[in-house]
Order: structure tokens, then C-alpha cells, then sequence
């Protein structure tokens, strides 16, 4: 069995004889089919899984994927495609194959390995298949993230009343002041969540509160009296067995919980360490509520935005929560001349500095501009406005850099005022510092490094001779060159 640190010292030996192994899923003549591809010569041994199995020594180039993040929280994850030799057309019928949307797995190892010392380094999705020109084959490659991209749910009321057609609606987290959906005008009983939810705080008719009978098990509620007007309520949505309201726990939720049954993850799909560290490190409350089409990985994105962070997937295939903060966290890694490939330093971005930061939070899911009733003018308010704000602003860099202190809203599935202005302040100590990212093109080795690692990078230019330490935020490996570009946000 290979180890972690043996696998380190072979990434950095010169005379390593390394080989890709590509498995790649396709239906052929109505059999799923699974195809052994590699880089050079490989036959696994009978006790290897798969046994006695002969990979096709044909893969001829392609295998690069570039990763990156951001600080407005838009991962993401690019792979080009597996080029593979096809001279005089030998194989051509590939091409009647299907292998949309099946199961790629490529792994990087030596000849001399066994198959078991592999390591996997992309666990995605085949987009297609196709022919660059008459001497190749082209299998087009997806994030594995675009397994996630299908709707949260397609589940209709159905039945014979005026609302049959509608989605029954979706309520993860706590959300205040949503419309429910009228299950049965003749009963009075209304519908905020397709499944089991842990509480109906309060049901308003036009704003005022009125009595209501619970269903908790089905997440519905009944009115103890007709209605005259508008009604909403606010809800702790879905309770499969506990509650949660935290981005790491809903977002596992969705991930593993909805979408195409065929398409969503299961528990080994998800970084259960790096989920847990998550969610001791940001446990603010959030909610959403989800009735109309809406795809599972725009909700995913949706709730990690509100607090600066992105899913992503990690090169062993499982889905990871990440988060841009200063200073960096974890021991860094160290970037040198000594590690990196001459004259391959650059500035590739500058951010612009922000003087002042305002986020949107407590969403109003229900806006009621125009109620007449008895109810206090403070609290009309509540329901007038889509969304309480707060901001963070520093006037001092507003001055130095000649800058508007009027920010655009950003707006965010935060329930707490306090949360809110946390968060406000963390990304106004992000933004109102000049952050440049650097990309240096590196050897082997720093291949190991990952997305949001911290990275102390030192060298006689652009101001980093004492050394600086960020962010990596960006990930561009050549697997058949064996070198990375890393990008590092200071």
C-alpha cells in the first residue's frame, strides 16, 4: 500500500513512470458498460479491483481541469475533455455509444503500482462524446456538481381543486411571512411544506394573526375561521427526523434529499469532516422557501452565498463547503522560486477596494404594501419591505479612494440582525483592503494543494521577497505535464 507521504515523494521523482487510468461509463447496445482507458501499457493484477482488467492505452491528451473561487461566492470547475488516439476510425462506433450524463472517474498512479495505490483525481460527469478531428475521440467531461442541477422538486398538488397544478412548496430553515398553498378551499386547510417541519409560528390574515389547527406531521395547517384577506405565516420548516437550520445542514439536505432521485448524492458523496468543521465555524440560522421551479444546485448556491461561502467538489469526488477568510486558515503551504517553474509568477487580478458593505437579511417572503387593518404601524412595516438591511462602511478608505459609501444590497437567507452585521463588517475587512491575486505555475508536488488552502508566497517581485500569505483560489493542473497553476489571493 502506497502511503500519503510516499505518494508525495513520487509526485516529485523525475524518473517516475506515471500513467492515467480513465473509467468511463457508456451504455452500449442497451448494457451499462464501463471502459478501461489509459496513458501507457496497464493490466491489473487477479487480486486488484477490477481484476485481471486491460486498460485501452490510448489516451493521448486532455486530462487538465481548472477549479477556482471567488469572493461573490461562484465556484467553479471546468475539465476540458479525455482525448483519446482513434487513427484510421478503429474506433468509431464509440460514437453510437451513450455516454451522457454516465460516470467518469480518472486516477493518477505509476505502472508499477497496483491498481489500489491509485489516487483518484476527478470524479465527474460525461457530457458527450465527439470527434475533434479524424485522428481522435473527445469524451466531453462535467462537474460533478451538475448532478445537483435539477429541480428541487416537480411534486404537484394535484387533485381536482383550483390549485392542482401547483408545486407543493418547499420550507427548509425558518422563513417569516410566506404564502402558504391553499390545499382545500372547503376545509381551509393550506400546505408550506411537502413533508414533516418542525413548527407554524404564527398564521396572519392580512397581517393579523388568527387561530389556526397544526398538522406538523405533513406540513399543513388548518384556519379556524374563513378568511378576509391575504393569508401567510412563518414557519421552521422540514424536520425528516430533526430539525436543522444551518447553511451546512441544509445544504446537505438538498444535496442528498432532492432533486432527481436517480441524480442526488448519498452520505459518500459528502466531505462529512469538512461539513462538520463547517458548521461548528458558521452556525448562523438561515431559511428558504422554495415554491416555484428552482434547481437544487441555485438554492445550494443561494444559501452558501449568505455567508460568503461556495460548494465545490474535491478531486476525490465529494462535495466540500469553502469559505474566503483573512487571515488564512490552517498551516499554509510554502510557495517559492524553489517549488516554482522560472519567470512564472504574475499579477492575474486586483480587486476593487469597497468602502462599505450592505447586506439584506430576514427576508420577507410575502410583500404587503397595501393592508388597511388594526395592526401597529411599526409592524406593517415588517410586512411593506422585502428585506432589513445592515451595513458596515469605513469613511476613511471611502476618502482615500474617492469612493461612493452608498453600496448595493446584497441580499442573504440571514435570520439575525446580529448575524447580518458580522457578516457585514468580515467582508468590509476583506473589501476594504487591496487584495491582489498572484499565479505562479508550479512543480509537481504543489499538485497536492487545494482550493482554499492558505499559501505563503515568497519571491523577489511584486513586493513578496518577506513572504505573504493568502488564499488559493485557483487550481489549473496539467496532468500530463505534471505542473499546477495556483492562484493566491493576498
Amino acid at each position: 500500500m502506497i502511503t500519503n507521504a510516499q505518494y508525495t515523494a513520487w509526485l516529485a521523482e523525475q524518473d517516475a513512470i506515471r500513467c492515467i487510468l480513465v473509467e468511463a461509463v457508456a451504455n452500449v447496445s442497451g448494457t451499462e458498460t464501463t471502459h478501461y482507458f489509459s496513458s501507457k501499457n496497464y493490466v491489473t493484477s487477479s487480486t486488484d479491483t477490477p481484476a485481471n482488467t486491460d486498460y485501452l492505452n490510448i489516451i493521448k491528451g486532455g486530462i487538465k481541469f481548472t477549479e477556482s473561487l471567488s469572493l461573490e461566492s461562484n465556484a467553479k470547475l471546468s475539465f476540458g475533455d479525455v482525448e483519446l488516439e482513434n487513427y484510421n476510425g478503429i474506433y468509431d462506433d464509440m460514437l453510437d455509444h451513450v455516454w451522457v450524463n454516465r460516470q467518469i472517474k480518472v486516477f493518477i498512479g505509476d505502472v508499477q503500482w497496483q491498481r489500489s495505490d491509485f489516487r483518484l483525481i476527478f470524479d465527474g460527469i460525461i457530457d458527450d462524446i465527439d470527434s475533434k478531428n479524424n485522428t481522435s475521440l473527445n469524451i466531453k467531461i462535467r462537474d460533478k456538481l451538475q448532478r445537483l442541477n435539477t429541480p428541487v422538486s416537480d411534486t404537484k398538488l394535484g387533485g381536482l381543486t383550483i390549485n392542482q397544478d401547483k408545486l407543493l412548496p418547499i420550507c427548509l430553515g425558518e422563513c417569516f411571512n410566506i404564502t402558504p398553498l391553499l390545499v382545500d378551499e372547503t376545509t381551509l386547510e393550506y400546505q408550506v411544506h411537502d413533508g414533516a417541519i418542525e413548527d407554524i409560528i404564527e398564521v396572519r390574515d392580512n397581517g393579523v394573526p388568527v387561530s389556526f389547527t397544526k398538522n406538523l406531521a405533513n406540513g399543513k395547517f388548518t384556519l379556524d375561521q374563513n378568511p378576509s384577506g391575504a393569508i401567510t405565516c412563518s414557519v421552521q420548516g422540514d424536520k425528516p427526523s430533526v430539525y436543522y437550520n444551518t447553511v451546512s445542514k441544509l445544504v446537505e439536505r438538498l444535496a442528498t434529499g432532492y432533486g432527481k432521485l436517480s441524480e442526488r448524492f448519498t452520505a459518500a458523496d459528502i466531505d462529512a469532516a469538512n461539513f462538520s468543521a463547517f458548521d461548528t465555524a458558521n452556525p448562523q440560522p438561515v431559511g428558504i422557501y422554495i415554491d416555484s421551479r428552482t434547481n437544487v444546485l441555485v438554492a445550494i448556491n443561494q444559501i452558501c452565498a449568505s455567508v460568503g461561502a461556495q460548494a465545490v467538489i474535491s478531486s476525490a469526488g465529494k462535495l466540500r463547503l469553502l469559505k474566503i477568510d483573512f487571515p488564512a486558515v490552517g498551516t499554509p503551504v510554502d510557495i517559492t522560486p524553489v517549488n516554482m517553474l522560472e519567470n512564472k509568477l504574475s499579477v492575474s487580478d486586483r480587486l476593487p477596494v469597497k468602502s462599505a458593505i450592505k447586506l439584506g437579511f430576514c427576508k420577507n417572503w410575502t410583500v404587503q404594501n397595501n393592508l388597511e387593518t388594526g395592526i401597529p404601524e411599526e409592524h406593517k412595516a415588517f410586512y411593506y419591505e422585502q428585506w432589513v438591511s445592515r451595513s458596515s462602511s469605513d469613511a476613511l478608505i471611502a476618502t482615500k479612494y474617492k469612493l461612493d459609501n452608498e453600496p448595493k444590497q446584497k441580499d442573504t437567507l440571514l435570520l439575525d440582525d446580529g448575524d447580518a452585521q458580522t457578516e457585514a463588517g468580515r467582508l468590509l475587512a476583506i473589501y476594504s483592503t487591496p487584495r491582489i491575486t498572484y499565479t505562479a505555475e508550479c512543480f509537481t508536488p504543489l499538485i497536492e494543494s487545494q482550493l482554499g488552502d492558505a499559501a505563503t508566497l515568497t519571491h523577489s517581485r511584486f513586493g513578496l521577497s518577506a513572504g505573504k500569505t493568502g488564499v488559493i483560489v485557483k487550481r489549473q493542473i496539467d496532468w500530463f505535464k505534471f505542473t499546477v497553476k495556483l492562484g493566491v489571493i493576498i
